[in-house]
């Protein structure tokens, strides 16, 4: 299964005050990205019906790199990094249809959660295998750059 890929253009109403792509509709067009992952990976809409299971996001970071504007087309390419019995951790690249510019990068941890207690819950063995062999095919041979990384403010210390 090669790395999903999914096109979206960027609406006139998602521009901000500074004439270009607000950092929500970002987080949007990742999240519509997300949408269409789970979907391929079998843990989307049909999954929540099915087994009353939902897969919830806990944390992200998103790293802005290129301006957007309205009526660009980006591409967000997706890598399974890792995962385990009830997490996957994954990494959203948003690339400019146009000019193959990397725009942002969106690096996302999420939860399986059984929704009739709420509480977190075990992938089900045909879940867990799609993901292994998913995983198997993504796993870089370096985790891509900003990913893990925290938000501070570095400081040089006086000599």
């Amino acid at each position: 299964m090669s790395c999903p890929s999914n096109v979206i253009q960027i609406k006139p109403e998602w521009i901000d005050h500074n004439d270009h792509l607000n950092v929500a509709y970002f987080v949007l067009a990742f999240d519509f990205a997300t949408d269409a992952v789970y979907e391929e990976w079998t843990i989307g809409l049909k999954y929540q019906e099915q087994t009353g299971f939902s897969v919830f996001t806990l944390g992200m970071n998103v790293d802005y790199h290129k301006e957007l504007f309205a009526d660009d087309q980006v591409e967000v390419k997706t890598k399974l990094l890792d995962w385990d019995h009830k997490r996957i951790h994954y990494f959203h690249t948003m690339f400019h249809v146009g000019t193959g510019a990397l725009a942002a990068t969106n690096e996302c941890l999420a939860m399986n959660i059984d929704l009739g207690v709420k509480k977190s819950a075990s992938f089900p063995p045909e879940v867990q295998q799609l993901l292994a062999d998913i995983h198997k095919q993504h796993a870089p041979l370096k985790l891509p750059q900003n990913c893990g990384r925290r938000l501070a403010i570095e400081r040089k210390t006086p000599a």
